[in-house]
C-alpha cells in the first residue's frame, strides 16, 4: 500500500483540531490588539510598536529557540507554550476590565505572545514529521490541511470575530483567545509521545544554534527552500506597504472593497493549499515549487498593470494560490529530508530569515513609492520574485529533491549530510 492512500494517523486529527482552535484565537487577537491600541492612542509610532513587538522574538531568538526545541520534548513544549499564552492573556484582560490598559503593556503582551508562538510553531513543525514517520506524501496532505485551517481561521473567521467581540467589551477578545490556547494545550497533551531524537551533547546552546544554521546554508535544497520565503517576504511586504494606497488611488477602491480584495487573496490561498499535493504529484515537488514561485511573480506583475478592481482581485487570488501551494510543499519537503535532531533548528533558521526580510521589504516599498510612483514597488516586487525563481530553480529541481529524499530514507546511507548532525561532528562526547 502506498503512502498516497494511507490514512493520516488519529493523532494528527487532534493536532489539526488544536491548531485550528488556536488559529481562530490568533485571528481574534490579531484584529483586537491593534484596535485596543487604537482606543489608547492615535500616535502611529505607538501603534507600530505594538505591531512590531510580536515579530521581535523571531528576530532576536529564532535560531536559539530552535536549538532549545531540539533539546526539549516537543509535545511538552507545545502544550506548555499554549498554557503560558493562555495565562498571559489574562493580564491585559484584567487590565482592560480595570481600565488600566496601556501601550507598553500591550507591546509586552504582543512580544511574549510572539515568543510563545516561536516555541509552539517550531515544536509543532518538528513534531509533525515524527508523527507521520517522515512520509513525504502524508506530510503534504497534513500540511495542506493545517495550512487551509490556519488560513480559514486566522484570515477569514478570526479578524471579524475579534472586531465583533471587542464591541462586547475590551477584555472579551483576549479572554476568547485565552480559552482557545487552553483548549489547544489540553488537546496537545493527548498526542502520542515521541522519543527525543538524540541525547543532549555537552555543547553550548549558541554552538548548537550556529551548527543548525550552518546546516541550512551548506545544503543547496534547504538553502533554496529558505531563500524563497526570505526573498518573497521582501517582495510581498513591499507590495503590502502600498497596497491600500494603490487600491484607493489607482483602482478607486473604498474601505469595503479593499476588504474584499484581501478576501480574494485569502480565497486563492485556500485553493492553493488544497491543490498543493496534486501539483506535487503531477509535476514533481521541485518543478511545482518553481512554477508556484513564477506564478506569484507574474500575478504581482498583473496586479501592477491591473486596469480595474476585478483584474486586481483576480491577480491577488492567483498570487494567494501560489503562496498557499508553496507554503505546503516547501515545509513538507523540509520535514521529509531534515534529520529529527536538527528539525527545530532548521525550521527556526528558515523562519528567522523570512522574518528578518520583512522590514526590508516594507522600507523598500515605501521608498520606491515615495521616490518614483505607487506602481513601482509592485513592478520591483514582481521582478524580485521572478529573479528569485530563476536563481532557486536549480537548487530545488526535481533531481535534487529526489536525491535528498533518497538520502533521507532509512537506507540513504550514513555519509550523506542528512544523516549527520554538525554539532555532533565537532562534539563527539555525548551525555
Amino acid at each position: 500500500m502506498t503512502s498516497d492512500i494511507r490514512k493520516l494517523p488519529t493523532g494528527f486529527g487532534r493536532l489539526w483540531t488544536a491548531q485550528t482552535i488556536s488559529s481562530l484565537g490568533d485571528g481574534v487577537t490579531q484584529a483586537a490588539l491593534p484596535l485596543l491600541a487604537l482606543t489608547l492612542t492615535r500616535d502611529p509610532m505607538a501603534l507600530a510598536v505594538v505591531t512590531a513587538a510580536g515579530t521581535l522574538p523571531w528576530l532576536l531568538f529564532g535560531v536559539l529557540g530552535g536549538a532549545l526545541v531540539d533539546r526539549w520534548d516537543r509535545r511538552r513544549t507545545m502544550w506548555v507554550a499554549d498554557t503560558a499564552r493562555a495565562v498571559l492573556l489574562a493580564i491585559p484582560a484584567a487590565a482592560a476590565a480595570l481600565d488600566v490598559l496601556s501601550i507598553p503593556l500591550l507591546a509586552a503582551v504582543a512580544f511574549l505572545l510572539g515568543l510563545g508562538g516561536l516555541f509552539f510553531d517550531t515544536a509543532a513543525t518538528a513534531y509533525l514529521p515524527d508523527l507521520l514517520r517522515r512520509d513525504p506524501a502524508l506530510l503534504e496532505r497534513a500540511n495542506s490541511r493545517l495550512r487551509g485551517a490556519q488560513t480559514a481561521m486566522s484570515g477569514f473567521a478570526g479578524p471579524p470575530a475579534g472586531s465583533a467581540l471587542l464591541a462586547l467589551g475590551r477584555a472579551v477578545p483576549l479572554l476568547t483567545d485565552a480559552v482557545s490556547f487552553m483548549l489547544s494545550a489540553l488537546l496537545v497533551r493527548t498526542l502520542p509521545a515521541m522519543p527525543r531524537p538524540v541525547p543532549e551533547v555537552r555543547e553550548s546552546l549558541l554552538r548548537q544554534a550556529r551548527a543548525g544554521a550552518s546546516y541550512v546554508f551548506r545544503d543547496r535544497v534547504l538553502l533554496g527552500l529558505a531563500l524563497r520565503p526570505a526573498v518573497g517576504n521582501v517582495a510581498f511586504l513591499a507590495v503590502e506597504t502600498v497596497l491600500a494606497l494603490f487600491a484607493h488611488d489607482r483602482l478607486g477602491i473604498d474601505t469595503y472593497g479593499f476588504g474584499l480584495l484581501l478576501t480574494a487573496e485569502a480565497t486563492g490561498g485556500l485553493l492553493g493549499a488544497g491543490s498543493a499535493s496534486y501539483l506535487g504529484r503531477r509535476l514533481g515537488t521541485g518543478t511545482a515549487l518553481t512554477c508556484t514561485a513564477a506564478v506569484e511573480g507574474l500575478a504581482i506583475l498583473g496586479l501592477a498593470a491591473a486596469p480595474n478592481p476585478y483584474v486586481a482581485g483576480l491577480a491577488l487570488a492567483v498570487c494567494g494560490a501560489g503562496m498557499g501551494a508553496t507554503m505546503v510543499l516547501a515545509p513538507s519537503l523540509r520535514q521529509a529530508i531534515v534529520p529529527a535532531h536538527l528539525m527545530g533548528r532548521v525550521a527556526s533558521t528558515s523562519r528567522m530569515l523570512a522574518m528578518c526580510a520583512a522590514p526590508i521589504g516594507a522600507f523598500l516599498g515605501g521608498w520606491l513609492a515615495t521616490t518614483y510612483d505607487i506602481r513601482t514597488p509592485l513592478y520591483a516586487a514582481a521582478g524580485l520574485l521572478l529573479a528569485m525563481t530563476a536563481v532557486t530553480a536549480s537548487m530545488t529541481s526535481n533531481r535534487r529533491v529526489e536525491e535528498a529524499l533518497r538520502a533521507a530514507a532509512p537506507d540513504g546511507g550514513p555519509d550523506h549530510p542528512a544523516s549527520k548532525d554538525p554539532a555532533q561532528e565537532s562534539a563527539p562526547d555525548l551525555v
